[in-house]
């Protein structure tokens, strides 16, 4: 289990953390978004112990992970900014991390040749970006740890890699009970792979739940009426966004599903659909209040 409590980060006089709190359970997949420059990196690298947090704890299964080479042994970390030694070879790096971590597997290493596909004699920092992210991916679920740590980690990769890497870290989810902290900007594919999402803003969490659950606390409206939507309707539902295409209503509405349809069907609608959110469309309108605006979108 990763908890996160009350932790603050400062670089100077910037407050890149803001006494978050964050708790990611043993076994789960947490999605981790919000806009550039919310913390979530700043985060990442804190959990990672890259960084020491100016202020709170960082708890990895009870323990303290800064300076902690025991509790750094169980976690891998993928940053979305690379790094490997200039002179290193695929090889050269897999020997190094086989000395750094002890459930190294070389079998495992020897398996995944067949999916990467990339000569182990090349030298890393000669490989394109894209091909980079695939080596440290390669290299991290070979180290096998309790805890995988990842910033962006299919950036920059063909959709069929990245389908890879996605199915290799739920198989390792899977069999190994391991605990991933994603962070990305590509919401679509956290959809498919995460059971809890973390919404993070200047530096705090402003929502933290099980993804179904998340689903199930807001709900896309679409209803038509012989006349207008009244306002009395409005002032009993929570309505995060309103948007009219003609006599059809696009409601988001905060609630719980059968008490919104009761509510709505009391005005009898002529038409009345609930609809599946996505968590794109959760995390637009989460922002919504926070300093952001969005016109006319219904994904």
């Amino acid at each position: 289990m990763i908890e996160v409590k009350n932790v603050t980060k400062t670089f100077g006089d910037f407050k890149a953390l803001d006494g978050l709190e964050l708790t990611v359970p043993k076994g789960a997949v947490y999605g981790l978004v919000g806009p550039n420059g919310a913390g979530k990196t700043t985060i990442l690298k804190t959990i990672a112990g890259i960084y020491k947090q100016t202020e709170g704890e960082v708890l990895i299964n009870g323990e303290k992970v800064f300076e902690n080479v025991a509790v750094k042994n169980k976690m891998a970390f993928i940053s979305d900014d690379l790094y490997f030694f200039t002179a290193y070879s695929i090889l050269d790096t897999a020997k190094f991390y086989a000395k750094t971590y002890p459930l190294w597997s070389w079998e495992r290493f020897e398996s995944l040749k067949e999916i990467f596909k990339i000569d182990v004699n090349r030298k890393v920092r000669r490989l394109s970006k894209g091909m980079q992210k695939q080596v440290a991916f390669w290299l991290a679920v070979c180290a096998r740890p309790e805890i995988l740590l990842l910033d962006e980690p299919v950036d920059g990769l063909d959709p069929v890699m990245r389908r890879n890497v996605w199915r290799l870290m739920l198989s390792d989810v899977a069999e190994n009970n391991t605990t991933v902290l994603v962070s990305s900007h590509n919401l679509r594919e956290l959809e498919d792979v995460c059971d809890h999402v973390g919404i993070m803003h200047q530096g705090k969490l402003i929502l933290e739940k099980a993804l179904d659950d998340m689903r199930g606390s807001a709900h896309k409206i679409q209803v038509a009426f012989d006349g207008e939507l009244k306002d009395e309707l409005k002032d009993k539902l929570n309505i995060l966004h309103l948007e009219k295409y003609g006599s059809v209503n696009i409601l988001i509405v905060r609630g719980k599903a059968e008490e919104i349809t009761a509510q709505i069907e009391k005005y009898s609608p002529k038409i009345l659909d609930l609809l599946p959110l996505t968590l794109e469309e959760i995390f637009i309108y989460e922002l919504g209040g926070k300093g952001y605006e969005f016109e006319n979108i219904i994904l």
